[in-house]
């Protein structure tokens, strides 16, 4: 019941993220990531033995990731460079098929990791293997913040 409410919730943020998109990718995509990002700490606390491993957190990280991918890739379109305090780096729309290539690997990476994981040493396997997909954009599509 509670893997269910938790992908319950989950859906109805992204759905609304969905709307929001339309209006704004800037501020979709970046809370969007933001969700992402608080999924990938819990991974890393499991992980790192730091937080107990929960099959069904395991679950909803790699679904995040899978949705993450699905979703992303609307968000990019070209009048979208610029503004809103954007982290997003120019090389994207310059290299949109290898952008469009990484989101992709990183959902079937994240299905795949998913059907695999059963225990905290799968986990652990799998989620190093899927958090490598987050490094190939990072590292040459986004802009570092100081």
């Amino acid at each position: 019941m509670t893997f269910r409410v938790i992908i319950a919730v989950a859906s109805l943020a992204i759905g609304i993220g969905a709307v929001s998109a339309q209006q704004n990718p800037i501020e979709a995509r970046k809370a969007l990531m933001k969700a992402t990002g608080q999924q990938a700490q819990i991974g890393s606390r499991m992980a790192k033995g730091e937080e107990p491993f929960d099959l069904t957190k395991a679950q909803t990280i790699f679904t995040t990731y899978q949705e993450t991918s699905a979703k992303a890739k609307d968000l990019f379109p070209p009048n979208s460079q610029t503004g809103g305090d954007t982290a997003a780096d120019p090389k994207i729309w310059q290299n949109m098929a290898d952008f469009q290539a990484k989101l992709a690997k990183l959902g079937s990476d994240a299905k795949e990791a998913s059907g695999q994981v059963k225990d905290l040493e799968s986990f652990r396997a799998a989620f190093g293997n899927v958090m490598k997909n987050c490094g190939s954009c990072h590292e040459p599509y986004r802009i570092k913040k100081s």
